[in-house]
């Protein structure tokens, strides 16, 4: 079985799935972080002609078309820097524009040696200061998701697992039954040629035979499906064979649900989710505050010239300045900020209930699983004595019936709970460990090594 789940994890189509949502989760992350940096950026448009006739109105009010011939060139160099803390950026940039009149063999060039603008809104929502509390907590979460998944994926192996396991002994169960139905047949042939048992006996005996038969013709087409949905889980080739082993070891270790809701509170993406979620909310009752009023300044201060050639405009630079200060206030709106307002508020009290009902059904099954895993631990005690009774029983049966103390009846009833028993057993182990593995999906614990399975990078 750990052959099989360390498959599953490292090779099966799921795990790499898993593998490829972690590396795009943390490709988003880079992203997010990237928009605090300063960006250096250089556009312009290459040399551009325009060569047409356009309309010129003269002195008098008449138009006169004149021909135009002419190019035009510009390039900006910028270094932009957001400030997280208000929501706005300030920059410096350097731009340099060229004008060719090709017609009348006239060039001019236009430059600002450098500028330096600052945009900063006013009493806006500020989507940097949010994202700095909500991403790096989507971001931890989504490590959590990852090894919660593992666990899953480990969980679904252990599952095909001992669904293969199931059939595989239910073939052995049928081989066996109709290697014994055979000889009892052969046994009651011969009792009913010497007259010592009855014809119905003899047929009951043989339908006994041919049910054996078609249970052994089912059980190995029923492992045949279950073993290739366990290969195509763990991305086994179909042309290896393999022979499952019983994990009847069970680890000795206790846990307490105290210890369990401990873990999976400081462990579990869930609980960090709560939070990411209530920010969220918070985040949103901030944006439609924001909204009411859209003012903002911009301020800008440089250098700029003209020439008629590029050293030209380096030569004595004039000064560049400029101030605005928009705004867009609603004098009346008919409520409709207040109406945005309020249903921000209530998504958030909403929010909040979902919360805190999410968490108790969260700590709900953590509590249920460890109570059950004490039990299914019990189970398995219980059933394991249980087929090594029912096999001695039928053995006992087997030899009271060849010895004619009993009929065919009760060696079918003995028979019947032998295979019971065993399959019982098998279910009770498949139970235990799928349990397990659900509890360190929830808690994040490794509880037979006694270690986390997640460490905060």
């Amino acid at each position: 079985m750990e052959e099989v789940v360390e498959r599953a994890i490292s090779q099966s189509p799921v795990s790499r799935q898993a593998e490829t949502r972690k590396e795009n989760r943390f490709w988003q992350y880079q992203s997010y972080r990237t928009n605090y940096n300063p960006q250096l950026r250089l556009n312009g448009s290459a040399p551009s002609l325009s060569k047409s006739f356009i309309p010129v109105r003269q002195n008098d009010g008449t138009i006169i078309f004149r021909a135009i011939n002419q190019t035009n060139s510009t390039i900006n160099l910028g270094l932009q820097q957001p400030i997280q803390w208000t929501g706005g950026n300030i920059s410096v940039n350097s731009a340099l524009n060229y004008f060719n009149d090709i017609e009348r063999s006239s060039e001019q060039w236009n430059g600002t040696v450098f500028n330096i603008q600052l945009f900063q809104p006013i009493f806006a929502y500020n989507p940097l200061k949010w994202d700095k509390m909500t991403e790096p907590l989507r971001y931890e979460e989504s490590k959590r998701e990852y090894v919660e998944q593992r666990e899953f994926i480990s969980r679904q192996a252990v599952d095909l697992f001992f669904s293969v396991l199931q059939y595989q002994v239910d073939i052995q169960i049928a081989r066996f039954n109709l290697a014994n139905n055979d000889t009892i047949y052969k046994i009651e042939q011969g009792r009913y040629n010497i007259g010592t048992t009855s014809q119905d006996k003899l047929l009951q005996i043989e339908l006994q035979l041919l049910r054996s038969r078609q249970a052994e013709a089912q059980a190995s087409l029923d492992l045949e499906t279950a073993a290739l949905r366990l290969r195509s889980y763990i991305g086994l080739l179909d042309d290896v064979q393999f022979d499952l082993m019983l994990p009847d070891v069970i680890p000795p270790f206790d846990i307490s649900v105290d210890e369990a809701l401990r873990l999976a509170h400081q462990n579990r993406a869930a609980f960090i989710a709560f939070e990411r979620r209530r920010l969220e909310a918070e985040r949103d009752v901030a944006e439609a505050r924001g909204n009411r009023f859209q003012t903002s300044l911009m301020a800008s201060y440089g250098l700029n010239n003209s020439a008629f050639n590029a050293n030209g405009i380096y030569m004595d630079p004039q000064r560049q300045q400029q101030l605005n200060v928009t705004f867009n206030i609603p004098i009346m709106d008919w409520g409709r900020n207040k109406a945005a307002i309020q249903t921000a508020l209530a998504n958030k009290r909403l929010n909040d209930y979902v919360i805190a009902q999410d968490e108790v059904a969260v700590e709900q099954e953590v509590t249920t699983q460890v109570r059950q895993f004490e039990m299914l631990r019990l189970q398995i005690e219980i059933t394991k004595k249980s087929d090594e009774v029912a096999q001695q029983r039928y053995s006992v049966a087997q030899s009271r019936y060849l010895m004619g103390k009993i009929d065919i009846t009760n060696l079918n009833i003995a028979l019947n709970e032998k295979d019971a028993a065993k399959r019982s057993y098998i279910q009770a182990l498949h139970a235990f460990w799928t349990a397990y593995y659900d509890l360190r999906r929830l808690t994040l614990y490794d509880f037979v090594n006694q270690r986390l399975l997640y460490t905060p990078e």
